[in-house]
């Protein structure tokens, strides 16, 4: 399924995020696009189906969030996020439409892991950041060493890769106002 495509009629697409931790990134990005889609004011409610978050180490397992992109994920009005920290599984590739990497290193680490696998799937893999609306594949870097404000840019990444995403997807649904 490319992105100009949306589900065949009544199927609801299925998207994972995927950075190295499973803390920092693909959790921001999970709390942001859920914000966006599971809200039943959202006109995106009824066309998404799973939304999760991985990361291709395992170093983090079975923690909470960073508590810096929890805190971020709170100062834009998004408190009902949870999430424990897994790794990237087989499985993913058949039970997800798009996987999106953060970076290009995830993507790379990403596509390897596929490659050993010889399974059927249905996964699309893509950099996030291809929907940057900038007309580049824009990267969201790690902000685990940086600080506070780069998990401000982190938000507003995710918030405008969401977005644009979701125009992509289904161009025929009018877009929410924020």
């Amino acid at each position: 399924m490319s992105s100009e495509e949306s589900a065949p009629s009544g199927e609801k697409i299925s998207v994972l995020f995927v950075c190295l931790g499973n803390i920092c990134r693909s959790t921001m990005a999970e709390g942001v696009f859920r914000s966006i889609v599971k809200d039943p004011s959202s006109p995106y409610y009824n066309l998404i189906g799973t939304v999760d978050s991985c990361g291709t180490g395992g170093y983090h397992t079975g923690d909470d969030p960073d508590s810096r992109t929890m805190s971020t994920l709170r100062d834009h009005g998004i408190t009902n996020y949870n999430h424990e920290a897994r790794r990237l599984r087989d499985s993913d590739f058949r039970e997800f439409d798009y996987i999106f990497a953060m970076d290009l290193s995830n993507h790379s680490d990403i596509q390897r892991w596929r490659s050993r696998k010889k399974t059927e799937e249905k996964a699309q893999v893509m950099l996030f950041g291809e929907f940057s609306g900038t007309g580049r594949k824009e990267p969201i870097q790690d902000p685990y060493y940086t600080g506070g404000n780069a998990f401000e840019k982190t938000y507003e990444q995710c918030r405008r890769f969401s977005e644009n995403f979701l125009a992509t997807t289904f161009p025929d649904v009018p877009r929410p106002s924020r």
